[in-house]
């Protein structure tokens, strides 16, 4: 797609939607939103005034028969994802989606042939890889800089639990909150999960027990290459948004670190102190958001391969759903169980 400008449509305006289409206008400047749509008319106004687009649809498919646009962007509930996707691959528009693409593995396998039948891109908004402190890990292990990796440790907490509304329809821990750590697992060892064994329980909200989720999890997983890992998650980190990843080779190993507002360390008669990592998942991503939609565009722009496609989405979804298989039964689950039902 040989273009000056990649012509964008935003479908959802929510918390999400915002973001990108403050970086479509404003950061991208080979991008232009020429449409917005949303099903709340006080939200996609206000966004439509802000930005000054040119049109807003409170049906998407309104958008999408627009032909002036070359790409959407899907920042919908993920329940709306699939006929969202299939609908823009028969209108031929490239497809960038927040994660994740569906919940049900068939209907991913669908989206996937449809967008290969269609010609068209399918990128998926695993962010976390483009988030400059996990991109420098991958950096390292790619270059063989710690030899073969033995080890990968991710921990992810989040400073506070969403509200029940948002949980009963996010498909639970492992497929909205560790579906990252999944992806992120994949990105940083460089080898396929074969299988996972996960643990959780309900220990900060009963909330999560009411809707038949869990709150805490620590999930083994074993990669093709030989390589162990481990996440731990939590919904509630009292002290701040807790992102951390190491990983260990042969020949060394590599980490990083929370972000936090400033990097200083007071020390006193008490002890050492230091300021909390940043509280929200919106703080400590932003760069990785514009870098995410900044690698989309330079993908349509150049004819290149998309750093994230369907096949990763597909993957991230096959471990969380051997996680949860896992922590039900009790038992470690391969993933070719999975795929095979």
């Amino acid at each position: 797609m040989k273009k000056d400008k990649i012509k964008f449509g935003v479908i959802g305006v929510g918390r999400i939607g915002k973001v990108h289409v403050e970086n479509l206008v404003n950061q991208i400047p080979e991008t232009e939103v020429v449409a917005v749509s949303d099903v709340f008319p006080s939200e996609l106004e206000k966004i439509k005034q802000k930005y000054n687009i040119a049109a807003s649809f409170s049906d998407y498919k309104a958008l999408l028969n627009n032909p002036e646009i070359d790409a959407i962007a899907v920042c919908t509930p993920t329940d709306t994802h699939y006929q969202i996707i299939l609908d823009a691959a028969k209108a031929g528009k490239h497809i960038f989606c927040e994660k994740p693409i569906d919940l049900a593995i068939e209907k991913i396998n669908t989206i996937n042939a449809a967008v290969k039948k269609s010609g068209v891109k399918l990128m998926v908004a695993f962010n976390r890889r483009f988030d400059p402190n996990f991109a420098k890990v991958h950096e390292i292990v790619k270059a063989g800089k710690i030899g073969e990796p033995h080890v990968l440790k991710i921990t992810s907490r989040d400073p506070a639990p969403p509200p029940e509304q948002y949980v009963r329809s996010s498909g639970g821990i492992f497929l909205d909150m560790t579906i990252h750590d999944f992806d992120m697992a994949r990105f940083l060892v460089g080898s396929e999960v074969t299988e996972v064994y996960a643990k959780g329980n309900v220990l900060v909200d009963k909330m999560f027990k009411k809707v038949g989720d869990l709150d805490t999890a620590i999930t083994v997983l074993t990669f093709k290459n030989g390589a162990i890992g481990t996440i731990d998650n939590s919904r509630q980190a009292i002290y701040g948004y807790d992102q951390r990843v190491e990983v260990f080779g042969s020949e060394g190993m590599v980490t990083v670190a929370n972000n936090r507002p400033d990097n200083h360390i007071y020390f006193n008669r008490e002890g050492t102190h230091t300021a909390l990592p940043l509280y929200f998942f919106m703080e400590r991503y932003m760069d990785s958001y514009l870098n995410e939609m900044k690698a989309f565009v330079h993908s349509l722009q150049n004819e290149k391969p998309l750093p994230v496609d369907g096949k990763d989405g597909l993957q991230a979804v096959v471990i969380g759903l051997a996680a949860m298989k896992s922590v039900k039964e009790n038992r470690p689950v391969q993933l070719n169980e999975i795929l095979s039902n």
